[in-house]
């Protein structure tokens, strides 16, 4: 099973087709100290939901900074493609459709997310004495119990000093899986200036979205 949490107060529990109510409030129940603190650390948070539409104009982040999206239809494309070029993004595209377009759009940002992160982790892996694995999927970053990184695609979004934040905050968890004491202060040994960068997170993780 997996419980996520979405500002403003959305609880998500995603659970195998079989699951009965009874395993799956059994599984909240034993999240709920950390549902009720992720809960809390959002209560601040602005809430403005964001409705981007797949049209010419519409805005789209990338590494911390907004690119204006253009689409461009034309017959020589046999599906949709994405480019950021010159300041702007671009979708080649044979046909306006779009689902297939945002789906252009997302595949986009996995590929350079994956690669962007593998990179970042490289660099930090000097900081530490334990070499992960670096695995994208839907949930926003975790560490596993095996030590395996997860990361949304929707962190290439945030700026490059933000993406550093989320990267060594979940290599701390490789050592303390927990946010204790030791975790913070682990972390600020090798960023001291976390808090700025979480504070950023916190202030425009919302705009994270396609």
């Amino acid at each position: 099973m997996e419980i996520s949490v979405e500002p403003p107060d959305i609880i998500n529990v995603i659970a195998p087709i079989n699951a009965t109510e009874e395993a799956v409030m059994s599984k909240v129940k034993s999240k709920a100290n950390w549902i009720v603190k992720t809960l809390y650390a959002m209560k601040d948070i602005k809430f403005v939901p964001i409705k981007r539409e797949i049209v010419n104009g519409e805005s789209f982040m990338y590494l911390g900074r907004n690119y204006s999206f253009q689409i461009q239809i034309s017959s020589e494309f046999k599906s949709p493609k994405v480019e950021l070029n010159q300041g702007k993004f671009y979708c080649y595209t044979p046909t306006y459709d779009e689902q297939s377009i945002h789906q252009a759009m997302e595949e986009w940002y996995r590929q350079k997310a994956f690669l962007k992160i593998k990179e970042k982790v490289k660099h930090y892996e000097k900081k530490f004495h334990i070499k992960p694995s670096v695995i994208q999927q839907k949930r926003w970053a975790s560490c596993t119990s095996k030590n395996e990184l997860l990361f949304n695609w929707k962190c290439i979004m945030a700026p490059s000093p933000v993406l550093d934040y989320i990267v060594v905050h979940e290599m701390c968890h490789m050592y303390e899986k927990n946010h204790s004491k030791k975790f913070w202060e682990m972390l600020a040994s090798i960023m001291p200036d976390f808090a700025a960068r979480k504070e950023w997170l916190k202030n425009n993780g919302i705009r994270m979205d396609l």
